[in-house]
């Protein structure tokens, strides 16, 4: 079922996603060569209950952190952990979720870690730039579909690949809300966009093949080719005149 938010909604909605992006800005300061990522984690949780929130995903369905922390071929959901030592060269997914005064917030950031190589580079802006793209397409009366091609397309122009195992999804009183938003489709199909709806887009694009592994640890998903995936996430409300984007990524890039 896809619930409708009312404006005084969509604006708790929006200050979970603030702090979410704040969260983003915090945890970037710290990204840096030898850093490990349960080090990433300790600094996520502590910002987030610094500021009256809990960590949304901790203990979502027996998650066992604060953040999805995510290293190079891992797309999402990788677990932190005291053994993985951040280095230059590195692309690090950071995913954050707050609940605060009855609602979640959800948004995520891959960044670099040092230099980076090139064609690493051109990964993350491009996965970017498609979820902007995506988020284009989030006005009443458009189709899911249309995210999703969006996404799609650019990603593709590229030759990367789009995973299709893992999606974006409404977001409200709950982590996961319907409508379920793809990363690959065709305009004009998929639910009606109506306002007062509120979606999480989340492209999850990889360097080489699209195939995925699901690890045994039951949470993180990497690339069968072990190549490099990034993963950028904005939660938005939709409106009649177009997105109302909830997360602030101005706040990470200062």
């Amino acid at each position: 079922m896809i619930f409708l938010k009312t404006e005084e909604e969509i604006e708790l909605l929006r200050e979970n996603n603030i702090l979410v992006s704040q969260t983003l800005a915090e945890v970037g300061r710290h990204i840096k060569p030898g850093v490990t990522t349960k080090q990433l984690d300790k600094i996520v949780e502590d910002f987030i209950r610094s500021h009256g929130a809990t960590p949304a995903f901790l203990g979502y369905q027996g998650y066992p952190a604060s953040a999805c922390i995510s290293v190079n071929e891992q797309v999402v959901h990788g677990i932190p952990s005291d053994d993985i030592v951040l280095k230059s060269g590195d692309i690090v997914s950071v995913d954050v979720g707050t609940f605060m005064k009855g609602f979640v917030g959800d948004s995520a950031y891959t960044f670099a870690v040092g230099e980076i190589a090139d064609d690493v580079r051109q990964l993350l802006e491009v996965t970017k730039e498609a979820l902007y793209r995506g988020t284009a397409q989030a006005k009443a009366g458009n189709r899911v579909g249309d995210i999703s091609a969006a996404v799609q397309d650019y990603a593709e122009s590229f030759g990367y690949g789009v995973v299709r195992e893992l999606e974006g999804h409404g977001l409200g009183r709950k982590m996961h809300e319907d409508p379920g938003v793809p990363n690959y489709g065709l305009r004009g199909r998929g639910p009606l966009l109506k306002e007062g709806m509120v979606i999480c887009i989340e492209p999850m694009i990889t360097m080489g093949n699209r195939a995925v592994v699901f690890e045994r640890d039951g949470w993180t998903v990497r690339t069968r080719d072990r190549k490099p995936a990034a993963h950028f996430e904005f939660a938005v409300a939709i409106r009649k005149d177009g997105p109302d984007v909830l997360t602030d990524f101005g706040i990470i890039e200062q």
